[in-house]
């Protein structure tokens, strides 16, 4: 399972403007005026398929790319090594920061690739555009999953969507009453489960802060999360150190965050789906809301690495990965909505997708998904400067303390 911890070092050249095109359902990350992008390195997509090349390097999130080992029961690799005859050498990495290093080496044909890291690979050129016409299962994907900030770019598309989820509000319902409905539990000075707070914890987690402080205090003009310039950044940085004490445990591992809400040691905080599913499956009466604010999230997108020298075997991978069988087969396995609505029909749990609201699009517009900060403002502000991932990883450790 994945460990989405991230410990993002380098970030995009300071000329870097990422443009959001607007799609159905879009969620309210903004887009620059006019919808002007950055210009990414020349590279063109793949006009064809060749022969099968006998291989593909596949760089994955654990439990993205499944081929029995762990479980033999978990296996949705052998079935497609047998029928293109592309095996499959799979490198699992824990940190975004580890797979854009990894895939800088040239060393691997794809990446499911979360929005903190694609953008830094299109901008680096270490991934190129893909024809999704080569990709026939990518029709059948979610609309308001194709053409967004972290996977395309001036209209032009660099992967598949994978799967996606939001970071929800989750509380023990027999410590916590009445039900939440707002992130104030967690931000609020007064909160009375101070001390029984669990948090995100991670750099990224700033953008939490932000959208709460998006509603709240509306004087602040914040229009994106990941879009921070001075007095906004430093809003959300004081909001945290104030959130600080207040925090029981900080969660990388959402085992060890099941763990503490199972024990009690923490009551109420920000958790992933599968956490909720897996506490409550355990015994733990916990129940979880995305709430009135809103809540940032993550859309994974497979991409081709631009060096990859088995393209036909990666485009393979990519239509395979998004098939209705095998989109669910990942979906379930790691706790979160498919891309490929057909996937519904082929999960185990009949109301997996109702759980994790696959094609819901209003609830997908509530999500803010991760999209690395940039020194150019990612809501189109031109007259200001924003805080870059570097700022951000220096002012979580000074909140951490």
């Amino acid at each position: 399972m994945k460990n989405r911890k991230l410990a993002l070092a380098g970030l995009l050249g300071a000329g870097l403007l990422v443009a959001a095109c607007g799609t159905s359902g879009s969620s309210s990350t903004a887009a620059a005026p006019g919808g002007q992008g950055f210009t990414p390195p020349k590279l063109d997509a793949l006009a064809q398929l060749g022969q099968p090349e006998g291989q593909v390097n596949v760089l994955a999130w654990p439990g993205y790319a499944e081929n029995g080992s762990n479980d033999p029961a978990v296996d949705w690799v052998t079935g497609f090594e047998k029928e293109t005859g592309c095996k499959v050498n799979v490198k699992a990495f824990g940190t975004s920061d580890e797979a854009v290093s990894l895939m800088k080496t040239g060393q691997y044909d794809v990446i499911s690739a979360s929005g903190d890291a694609s953008l830094r690979l299109i901008a680096s050129g270490d991934v190129e555009p893909v024809n999704t016409a080569l990709v026939p299962n990518y029709a059948d994907v979610f609309d308001f999953l194709k053409n967004r900030p972290w996977n395309s770019v001036n209209n032009v598309s660099y992967g598949v969507p994978h799967g996606w989820g939001a970071n929800l509000l989750t509380w023990r319902t027999d410590k916590v009453t009445p039900a939440p409905t707002s992130w104030s539990v967690m931000f609020d000075a007064n909160s009375p489960y101070k001390g029984k707070i669990t948090a995100y914890d991670s750099p990224i987690y700033i953008a939490d802060a932000a959208l709460y402080l998006q509603t709240h205090k509306p004087e602040l003009g914040i229009k994106n999360p990941y879009a921070l310039d001075d007095k906004q950044f430093q809003a959300a940085v004081d909001l945290l150190k104030q959130q600080r004490p207040m925090v029981a445990e900080y969660w990388s591992d959402y085992l060890k965050e099941s763990q503490a809400l199972k024990s009690g040691d923490a009551v109420v905080g920000t958790a992933w789906q599968v956490t909720v599913n897996l506490t409550k499956s355990e015994g733990a009466p916990v129940e979880s809301v995305l709430p009135s604010e809103g809540a940032t999230g993550w859309s994974d997108t497979w991409m081709v690495g631009a060096k990859s020298p088995h393209k036909t075997c990666s485009y393979k991978w990519l239509n395979h990965i998004v098939s209705p069988k095998a989109n669910a087969q990942v979906a379930e396995y790691f706790g979160e909505s498919p891309s490929n609505p057909k996937a519904c029909a082929e999960t185990k749990n009949k109301a997996h997708c109702e759980t994790f609201h696959a094609g819901d699009a209003a609830y997908a517009s509530k999500i803010q998904y991760w999209t690395t900060p940039i020194a150019q403002c990612l809501d189109g502000r031109t007259d200001v400067k924003c805080k870059d991932y570097g700022e951000w990883t220096r002012a979580w450790t000074e909140i951490k303390g």
